[in-house]
């Protein structure tokens, strides 16, 4: 793997088509009565997140042969590669309590790594026909109902900061206390990491994540971001990285940082 490559359209372009793919599988399997099994941490896990993984891993390897793929599921059982310079994050089902609840709002997260750094994106809300993509040097955008546009972080507004905040994993004393002080016009909730794509897209302007995250949950919408102009902070203004021990993530602070 290459930075040119990042920086040209084609990868990009290729992993959205990949998101989609997987996307379009999950989406039959929505329609079903499916079954729901816990996974050793407790969290919930269906037959949807482990067939996108399927899909979508050889088609990376296929993509990057030279490239090691993190897989939520294959981390899950035990099966988690080495990482280098270069990796691949993936969660092939970002917010399967919603996808469980039927409310739309899950996605399917891949995201290339390189140094530490999440520096292309894409993650689709296949329920919702929304696709959002970004990478260094090229820009972020939407695709919608067929439409493609380009977004970006938006100045806040004289009325205050738009929060977005867990829809499944929320703890409300912590977020107030968070907030404290912050001249806050809107408080939305929303599910999975569109809630890192909608700062992007000047939709909200602060997602502060006060609870317990994988880096397959938010790498793909953190490169969305960055490349809209925002940024992702540990709660110590420290710039978040991938690729830590058991890829934990500390509490964070996505913002437009404008």
């Amino acid at each position: 793997m290459t930075e040119d490559r990042v920086a040209a359209p084609g990868l990009l372009n290729d992993v959205a088509a990949i998101a989609r793919r997987a996307g379009a599988l999950i989406m039959e399997i929505y329609a079903t009565d499916f079954a729901v099994r816990g996974k050793q941490d407790a969290s919930p896990v269906t037959e949807a997140d482990e067939r996108a993984e399927k899909l979508i891993v050889p088609a990376l390897r296929e993509l990057a042969p030279e490239v090691p793929v993190v897989a939520e599921e294959a981390v899950a059982a035990g099966a988690a590669p080495e990482v280098g310079e270069w990796f691949w994050l993936v969660d092939p089902l970002d917010g399967t309590k919603e996808f469980i609840s039927r409310n739309g709002e899950f996605t399917v997260n891949i995201a290339l790594v390189h140094r530490g750094e999440a520096v292309l994106g894409v993650v689709f809300a296949p329920a919702l026909d929304r696709l959002f993509a970004g990478a260094r040097g090229q820009g972020a955008r939407v695709e919608q109902a067929g439409v493609v546009r380009e977004i970006r972080c938006r100045e806040v507004p004289e009325a205050g900061l738009t929060v977005v905040a867990s829809r499944s994993h929320g703890d409300a004393a912590a977020l107030d206390a968070f907030l404290a002080g912050r001249k806050v016009a809107a408080l939305a909730n929303a599910g999975s990491s569109l809630k890192l794509c909608l700062v992007a897209a000047g939709e909200a302007d602060l997602y502060p994540r006060l609870g317990r995250t994988m880096e397959w949950d938010i790498a793909a919408g953190h490169a969305v971001l960055a490349a809209a102009g925002g940024r992702v902070d540990t709660v110590a203004g420290v710039p978040l990285r991938y690729g830590k021990p058991g890829f934990d993530n500390p509490h964070f602070v996505a913002s437009a940082n404008r």
